[in-house]
């Protein structure tokens, strides 16, 4: 018997060696995945740097080590359009990104609609729920683009240099630093005010040398950029509230095996939630930061944020509308009285 094996080992090393075979061990498939986005990456002050390490960490664990993931944050391979049309052609896998994502899927601009949503859980039960899942359809199906989950990038609010805004009569004739989008100026006009776009690293000089007198932005983000150093006033108006898009491409996600195409997406839904929950954790931390940093904090009542919501809604709701039909804008304000319904149980 021990004579028969070794000759059937002479045999077959020979035919290796006559017939080229490779006798290679064959090893798993392995894949990789690029996931970037603009902001910092420190988890613990960042909504996207800590969406970006849970992923990773979720993932890499789930799936033990078939995929691994490469983190790209702080605009390192570019702006949010630079990123979304990375991952369109497949330069890069996977990012977040939010106001981006309008001009390559016309029908987010719904989402900015002013004064929609009245809180945070309201908001993430209208994109986790049947709404949100129809949109990431429909993105999908215009764009090519999918959308695993939803993060938050927080709800906007106004601060500036010359007096407490109580209600939109106080914002007449101010100049307002606004993103370069019709939506935001449309919503700015409304209220009286002058708005002024401008961009981002220009904000805070434009701020102190008072070439405008306000601006927006998220609690976390007016901390984080200090402009409590060139503004004396803030007003939580929530006037804004803005979503986090987590795109993957299509075709490799088409790629994966099946139970990995599970794992990423449960880990960009834990992701999602993750980003929101650093989010809401800054932003409640941050009006006691600004509050001690000497910025004068107002919450208007439930009657003067009714004027802000009759002075801008229809203005912006008329824009929308021209952008992209009644159909979307309707199916959200209903999908948002769902939720408000729902958490009044």
């Amino acid at each position: 018997m021990k004579k028969a094996l070794v000759s059937v080992s002479v045999v077959f090393g020979m035919l290796v060696m006559i017939l080229g075979w490779n006798v290679s061990v064959v090893k798993a498939q392995t894949y990789e995945i690029k996931f970037a986005h603009v902001d910092p990456a420190d988890p613990f002050t960042s909504k996207k740097g800590a969406a970006g390490v849970a992923f990773k960490g979720d993932l890499e664990a789930a799936t033990s080590g078939a995929v691994s993931v490469k983190l790209f944050p702080a605009g390192q391979l570019g702006g949010e359009r630079e990123l979304i049309e990375a991952v369109k052609l497949g330069t890069i896998q996977m990012a977040m990104v939010s106001a981006a994502i309008a001009s390559y899927y016309k029908e987010a601009q719904v989402l900015d609609i002013p004064y929609l949503f009245s809180s945070a859980p309201e908001a993430w039960k209208v994109m986790d729920g049947p709404f949100g899942k129809e949109m990431a359809a429909d993105c999908l199906k215009k764009t090519g683009l999918r959308v695993l989950a939803y993060g938050e990038t927080g709800f906007r609010n106004f601060t500036n240099s010359v007096r407490p805004i109580k209600s939109p009569a106080d914002m007449k004739g101010m100049k307002i630093r606004v993103m370069e989008s019709p939506v935001y100026v449309a919503m700015i006009k409304g209220l009286g005010a002058q708005p002024t776009p401008i961009a981002w690293p220009e904000t805070y000089t434009a701020l102190q040398q008072k070439v405008v007198d306000g601006e927006e932005n998220p609690i976390s983000v007016i901390a984080a950029n200090k402009f409590y150093e060139v503004q004396k006033y803030m007003t939580i108006d929530g006037h804004s509230y803005g979503v986090d898009f987590i795109l993957i491409n299509e075709k490799f996600f088409q790629s994966l095996p099946k139970n990995i195409q599970e794992s990423v997406k449960l880990a960009s839904i834990t992701a999602g939630w993750v980003g929101r929950g650093i989010q809401e954790l800054n932003s409640a931390m941050g009006v006691t930061q600004l509050q001690e940093k000497g910025m004068q904090v107002y919450k208007p009542t439930a009657a003067e944020l009714n004027q802000f919501r009759q002075a801008t809604q229809k203005p912006v709701i008329d824009y929308v509308e021209k952008q992209v039909g009644k159909l979307w804008i309707e199916k959200l304000q209903k999908a948002v009285k769902a939720a408000e319904a729902e958490l009044a149980k």
